[in-house]
């Protein structure tokens, strides 16, 4: 493996002491070996490993949660390379900005013949005219770009620059990964807390590494704030834990990829009739400062496109919730969300008021000026009358089934069926009645034979 020569910097993100660094900074991998995590992407022999230890690696978006290494692995891009590492805050620099960069790494190039590595944290805060900025530079390889995002580039970045880079995705860490750099940070004299001798029982170390929530810069953070608060030679307890944790935010951005992931979750789940995670999904939603609004909607479109009318209750009960909900106000109106949530995942599912729809409107705009039978047709006037407008009208309740059979579809469509009904639930006694009006129909035809 590459590594810095004797006397060499390694790029740097922080111009504070090192003492005076957070301990998630200080314990920042200063190698791919102390890299946790990320093993699809970073295991020996792999592409992105590859690439960097042999110094090539190209401008590229690292996509994934809070704490995932896309920091590091910019910084072991720019080690490996030998290139200087140049922050760049999209929440809190622009264009003016960027252009001192690119003179300065021109110059550096021309002077040195040492790259960039331009590091643009956040980059899905971009506007459009700022991303284009990026785009010549990127062309001519004045920098490589790494880009950081949270949010799925798909959305947040233009498509011209999406097609200049590669798009690495980062996952969450494991239990295990958390567990190993607490683990580290505990022992580490130099970089971590080792000076300190702390004892960190089982079950304390368990909840920290659960409410790290696959990010280790919260799982380092909440340690260092624990160890402050006992101080050395201190015992880390489940108690003390959750004193430095205060309070866990969900992971969840109500605006972003996350809602919509979320809220399809949840959509899945009523659907695939699994009330324990339509529950958790809806609890995740609410959690995260979710508008109960948003999940009625969901709820109430599921109710005709995924149940219809195995159970038409479903509809009714979904708006009634909904109701509910207005009048009660949170929390006691979680309660009648909870209740529909359960309901809606336990009814029988059709879709096939859903198929009938998409039917009749491809037949509608196939056959946009299909005339209206004549015997449907109302016949308010003499001359419409004597046009045959209204003749052979069979009214339904003449007989005592109330059914007559006769053509209501334009003669182009005779034959066509848009509603099939489903075999569970209320539908099985459409399918009934659907079926005996056909044995109606059946002998209307003999008759008249």
């Amino acid at each position: 493996m590459k590594r810095p020569s004797a006397g060499k910097k390694e790029p740097q993100l922080f111009t504070a002491p090192f003492a005076a660094q957070p301990l998630a900074a200080r314990m920042r991998p200063r190698t791919l070996d102390e890299v946790v995590g990320q093993r699809a992407l970073l295991a020996p022999g792999k592409a992105m490993r590859v690439a960097i230890e042999s110094g090539r690696a190209m401008s590229m978006i690292l996509w994934g949660p809070p704490g995932t290494g896309k920091t590091t692995i910019a910084l072991l891009v720019a080690q490996h390379g030998d290139r200087a590492f140049v922050p760049f805050s999209a929440v809190t620099e622009g264009v003016p900005r960027l252009r001192e960069i690119v003179g300065e790494a021109e110059e550096r190039l021309a002077s040195r013949g040492q790259g960039t590595v331009l590091f643009v944290d956040e980059i899905h805060r971009l506007n459009k005219s700022q991303q284009d900025a990026f785009l010549p530079h990127v062309e001519r390889g004045t920098v490589t770009l790494i880009g950081a995002t949270t949010e799925n580039p798909s959305f947040e970045v233009i498509g011209a620059l999406l097609s200049r880079v590669r798009v690495f995705v980062l996952e969450p860490l494991s239990a295990d990964d958390i567990g190993a750099l607490v683990d580290r940070a505990l022992a580490d004299a130099e970089r971590g807390l080792g000076t300190m001798r702390l004892t960190l029982d089982a079950d304390a170390r368990a909840l920290l590494v659960q409410e790290a929530d696959g990010d280790a810069r919260r799982a380092l953070t909440v340690l260092e704030a624990a160890a402050a608060h006992v101080g050395a030679g201190g015992r880390l307890t489940p108690s003390v834990i959750t004193e430095a944790l205060q309070m866990r935010f969900a992971r969840y951005d109500k605006s972003g990829e996350e809602h919509f992931n979320a809220l399809s979750a949840y959509h899945k789940s009523l659907r695939g009739s699994d009330p324990q995670g339509a529950l958790y999904w809806m609890a995740r939603m609410i959690s995260g400062g979710e508008d109960p609004m948003t999940l009625f909607r969901r709820a109430i479109a599921m109710s005709a496109e995924d149940i219809g009318l195995a159970d038409p209750n479903a509809l009714q009960l979904a708006i009634a919730a909904r109701d509910a909900y207005q009048m009660l106000g949170p929390p006691e109106g979680y309660l009648p969300l909870a209740e529909m949530t359960i309901y809606l995942a336990t009814a029988p599912k059709s879709n096939a008021s859903m198929r009938a729809l998409g039917a009749a409107m491809e037949a509608a705009q196939r056959t946009p000026a299909a005339p209206v039978p004549m015997h449907i047709r109302n016949a308010p006037t003499a001359l419409m009358k004597e046009l045959g407008y209204f003749k052979g009208y069979q009214y339904a309740h003449d007989s005592e089934n109330a059914y007559l059979p006769q053509q209501y579809l334009p003669d182009a469509l005779k034959s066509e069926v848009f509603y099939a009904p489903g075999k569970f639930g209320f539908e099985k006694e459409i399918a009934k009645r659907m079926a005996w009006w056909e044995s109606l129909r059946s002998e209307e035809k003999k008759t008249d034979a």
